[in-house]
């Protein structure tokens, strides 16, 4: 993981073939500057992106799948293609890990935490379903707009969009507990910012929620992600710059 925000191309020198193994698409972001750095703007841009990564992973449907030692920031060094070092380069490093790493880790057993506690996140069908709410329906899941609306196809072929609001409907899941019992859960709201400045959401209308709450933030600190006001429909929420928000309706 924080190879894919320290690295624009591979660094397999040590594996003595001059660099030509390994993929050539790395499909990285050094965030400004290649491989370690003591740039304060850079570290808070990487941080910030693994912050994004781990919650996109870890609130997606399905299983998540994460590799050893990312909840920590595992690095190899700028190495893609490591079959040869068992050394180092390739081992974890459990012990070493400095504050930073610490509270990567946190921040993962936070994220771990919300998904066990939220079947809206782990649901055992695909989407499809309806909630009745008074004489509307309302899907168990909606996309929409910076302004609050749902997406039309103009929308979604906008390719120079960077942003994208999910609503995940947690009165909406067809599935029944162990008791037999309908499974319902609070709904949900992320907003992403995908672009290189602030931006501004649009709370969606009354029947979505009529109260939110601020839950995850990965634009900031462990600390500091728990809002302290609720958001009402229409009131506008400013999401940072390659960040993105949840938001649980309460």
């Amino acid at each position: 993981l924080q190879d894919l925000v320290s690295y624009n191309v591979k660094h397999n020198e040590a594996n003595g073939e001059d660099n030509r193994d390994g993929t050539d698409d790395n499909r990285s972001w050094n965030c400004g500057a290649e491989g370690p750095t003591d740039d304060p703007a850079v570290l808070a841009l990487r941080a910030r992106q693994k912050r994004n990564f781990l919650t996109t992973l870890l609130l997606s449907q399905g299983v998540p799948m994460l590799l050893s030692g990312d909840e920590m920031g595992r690095t190899q060094r700028g190495n893609n293609n490591a079959y040869c070092q068992d050394n180092e380069i390739s081992w974890t490093d459990w012990a070493g890990r400095g504050k930073d790493d610490l509270a990567l880790l946190d921040f993962v057993r936070m994220l771990i935490r919300l998904r066990a506690d939220h079947p809206v996140f782990r649901r055992r069908r695909y989407f499809g379903d309806l909630a009745v709410h008074g004489k509307q329906q309302l899907a168990d899941i909606a996309w929409l707009t910076l302004a609050g609306e749902e997406m039309t196809e103009e929308n979604w072929e906008a390719g120079f969009a960077k942003s994208l609001a999910v609503f995940l409907n947690g009165g909406a899941i067809s599935e029944l507990d162990r008791r037999g019992e309908p499974v319902t859960d609070d709904s949900f709201l992320l907003l992403f910012n995908a672009s290189e400045g602030d931006l501004e959401f649009v709370i969606p209308p009354r029947l979505y929620g009529q109260r939110w709450f601020k839950v995850v933030d990965t634009a900031v600190a462990l600390e500091a992600a728990q809002a302290e006001d609720a958001v009402k429909p229409g009131d506008v929420i400013t999401v940072m710059s390659r960040s993105m928000q949840l938001l649980r309706c309460g």
